[in-house]
This record gives structure tokens, sequence and C-alpha cells, in this order.
């Protein structure tokens, strides 16, 4: 926590509001402090599909992590919501410069990644259950 700290800064945002989009550059990711952001997708058939709702205490992105560094899905508060936004140049540096902070970083947001991977897997057997 000690190394993340310099990274972090204290954000808000009100219901509705996008925190980023699909496709666009990945400079940040966030911890939600109080409320709630949908995690998102747009689809031709379906318009905008919520693929996950995370919410106090939960992370947010990963795609920050992986070049190209842009996100593979939306996300917008779905109520006012309190962040921690952390820097993604200043955590990659720090991952370069500290191999045993880096390996944390890695293994705990490989969690994140298979919970997103999980939840649209359910979304999509939910999505293709009720065309039947």
């Amino acid at each position: 926590m000690a190394l993340l700290s310099g990274c972090a800064t204290l954000t808000r945002v009100e219901g509705g509001e996008f925190l980023f989009r699909e496709g666009e550059v990945a400079r940040a990711f966030y911890v939600v402090r109080r409320g709630s952001v949908a995690v998102a997708s747009i689809t031709p058939q379906e318009g905008l599909v919520v693929i996950q709702t995370v919410s106090d205490g939960d992370v947010l992105g990963w795609s920050w992590l992986l070049p190209p560094f842009r996100w593979h899905f939306g996300a917008y508060a779905i109520e006012p919501t309190g962040l921690v936004a952390l820097d993604a140049t200043c955590v990659r540096r720090k991952c370069e410069e500290d191999a045993k902070f880096g390996y944390e970083i890695m293994r705990r947001f490989a969690q994140v990644m298979a919970s997103r991977l999980e939840a649209t897997h359910l979304q999509l057997m939910n999505v293709y259950e009720n065309r039947s």
C-alpha cells in the first residue's frame, strides 16, 4: 500500500457518469471507496450490456496493465461514487523497479481478470438463453 499511495488520488463521479469507455487509453485503475459502478460493453444487438457491478472495496480496471493499454470494457457510476484513482504509468514504473511488488500486482490483477471473464461468460449465457 505504501508503494501505491504515491500514485493515488481521490475522485468522485456522479450517477450515470462514465469513468472510461471501451477503446479509450487506460490511464488509471480504481478502487471503489463508496458506491457502485457498472462494467459494460456495447454490442450491436443489445446496445449497452452490463457485465458486472463493482462496489465498496472492489478493484475496477485491468486494461492499464497490458499493452496496448486500452479499455476492453466501459464503466459508469450507478450512483454517486467515491474512488481511489491510481495512475497507471506510476504503478507500472513501480512494478518494473520492484519485481516482488510487480509479481504481487500481476497476481492480484489476474484474479480481477478471471472474475471479469467469468462475469462475461455468465452474461453471454444469459443473452443467448433469452433468445431461445
